[in-house]
């Protein structure tokens, strides 16, 4: 059967892409499930808000309450858009590893690079408490840097292999996690349960000022990533195969695990540890679009997003007025859902 194309050329740019013809329609019920969900969560919490009250409010049109633009634009909306911000990210970072390793089971939690962030991040908090919000996501990619390169460089044998990379991988995660319980066991009180909250993963309290720390990584690494979805698929051909159609892959693979490593960073440092998100939105992106990694990297973008978005708002919902952070959320959901791939891909 003859699948149908759509071919995108921007003419200022030397690039092209090439889409599934379902990737407009997916992307457009996409964006408005995430508007939906934006919403919801905005109008969820103690002070519930109509949701026809929000949607006035963040477009700055009269309100029948004055007290509902500090609550909606002030306590909410920021909240919001850094659970966003930081689903893109993992769900990016998930679909390039996914594509290097050539395996649908790995994400960043699983190859070490979340570790990474957490180390450094707990550090901070644990050990410097006192350090500007700008250094947390700078050490954060640095520490999921690290780790991308130092696994990159232990899995080198003549070339990087994606068995190695995911072993070695796997092994880090595990000495990082205890390095990360050491700093907790033995930190200061204070410092101790900031971290705890943290590495729960959540985005309670998160303010403007964290969506401006978050922005500019994905203003960057966003597009730049769109901008290599056809080497990535390349590579997920094989290496042979890749090098046959004129990619540098080394040079390539390299620039996308820099990528991957970014995302993670930026998203750790900004809401902690949220687990699964990687994992769960690449494979529900590819029900939808298929593997073509033009279509499926901004379809699993907006589902990542969603997805921490809707795990918020039910963390606020289920056993309201106590919250449960996002992270925990997405942990219930993704845990069985990993199983089921294990199961399914057994073979």
């Amino acid at each position: 059967m003859r699948k149908n194309w759509l071919t995108l050329r921007p003419q200022p740019l030397p690039l092209s892409f090439r889409l599934d013809q379902r990737v407009p329609a997916v992307l457009l019920m996409l964006i408005l499930v995430a508007l939906t969900a934006v919403v919801l969560n905005v109008g969820q919490g103690d002070y519930p808000i109509p949701l026809l009250e929000v949607l006035k409010t963040i477009l700055r049109l009269p309100t029948a309450n004055a007290d509902y633009p500090f609550v909606v634009n002030t306590l909410r909306l920021p909240r919001t858009l850094v659970a966003f911000g930081v689903g893109m990210g993992l769900a990016i970072s998930g679909t390039i590893l996914q594509g290097l390793t050539r395996n649908p089971l790995v994400e960043s939690g699983i190859i070490g690079m979340n570790a990474g962030a957490s180390v450094t991040a707990v550090t901070l908090i644990v050990l410097f408490p006192n350090v500007p919000p700008l250094a947390l996501p700078l050490s954060a990619f640095g520490g999921a840097l690290a780790v991308a390169l130092f696994i990159y460089l232990l899995a080198w044998d003549k070339g990087s292999s994606p068995i190695r990379l995911i072993l070695v991988g796997v092994g880090m995660a595990a000495v990082l996690n205890a390095v990360t319980t050491l700093l907790v066991t033995f930190g200061e009180i204070n410092g101790v349960s900031q971290a705890l909250v943290w590495l729960a993963g959540s985005v309670y309290g998160r303010s403007w000022e964290h969506v401006g720390l978050l922005l500019p990584w994905l203003i960057v690494f966003v597009p730049l990533s769109l901008m290599l979805s056809r080497q990535l698929n390349a590579l997920n051909l094989g290496d042979d195969i890749a090098r046959g159609l004129g990619t540098r892959v080394e040079w390539q693979r390299s620039l996308l695990f820099l990528i991957s490593a970014a995302m993670v960073g930026a998203s750790v440092a900004t809401a902690g540890t949220i687990g699964f998100v990687g994992l769960m939105a690449p494979h529900l992106g590819r029900h939808l679009v298929g593997p073509t990694h033009e279509g499926l990297m901004p379809t699993a973008a907006l589902m990542g997003g969603s997805i921490v978005v809707l795990a918020d708002w039910l963390g606020r919902l289920l056993f309201a007025p106590i919250e449960l952070p996002c992270g925990i959320i997405t942990a219930a959901i993704g845990t069985p859902y990993f199983i089921y791939l294990l199961i399914r891909n057994r073979k």
